[in-house]
């Protein structure tokens, strides 16, 4: 059955208030549909064409990975299996896109590729372990860019982390980027600067 959507939600998806959506119904721009009540609806299928969006069967279902290091591989391999799983469970068919780097490198190969398909409208779906697997910052902001090509994010885990935990995690991630930039990820300063770091900061 289609899904018929509300004029707030269909705004926010196409990115018009709710009273562009219904000028555009007047002038018969869009086609809504009426509730018993009489209340406006957009049908999934109007989005989807004003977007642009032909087939939904020809748009891809993606599963994305990542952790920090090769050290961490273990970790890729949970979050993988943790994706298909709930994939399988949903009868979907998924491609797995996979990046070994932090979560502040914007030039991860596999995130550049997801990014260019999303905004070519390829992707339905988009599939994530944790909310800071696709990015370390911004989570909202990428959420909404990629709304507004009709890909939806879908986060299976959302760890709830108290205000401090995420402030400690941040702030570790930051200067372990940066000095990675400055001393190279081998080098002996780096490895005494993020270790003296966290000692610190995770200190109660």
């Amino acid at each position: 059955m289609e899904r018929h959507y509300t004029l707030k939600e269909a705004g926010e998806i196409l990115g018009v208030s709710v009273r562009t959506l219904q000028r555009w119904d007047k002038a018969g721009k869009i086609k809504c549909i009426r509730t018993v009540g009489g209340m406006r609806r957009v049908p999934e299928s109007e989005i989807k064409r004003i977007l642009g969006i032909k087939d939904d069967k020809q748009r891809r279902i993606i599963g994305y990975a990542r952790v920090s290091s090769n050290t961490q591989k273990e970790n890729l391999k949970e979050q993988i299996q943790l994706i298909k799983s709930y994939a399988e469970e949903n009868g979907w068919n998924i491609q797995i896109l996979k990046d070994i780097g932090s979560g502040l490198n914007e030039k991860r190969k596999n995130y550049k590729k997801l990014l260019k398909i999303v905004i070519n409208r390829e992707v339905e779906k988009v599939i994530i372990a944790y909310p800071d697997r696709l990015t370390r910052f911004g989570f909202e902001t990428l959420k909404e860019f990629f709304k507004s090509y009709g890909t939806e994010i879908i986060v299976i885990n959302k760890r709830h982390k108290t205000p401090r935990e995420e402030l400690v995690e941040d702030l570790i991630t930051i200067i372990s980027h940066f000095a990675g930039k400055l001393y190279g990820m081998r080098s002996h300063k780096y490895k005494k600067l993020t270790k003296t770091v966290k000692e610190i900061v995770r200190e109660k």
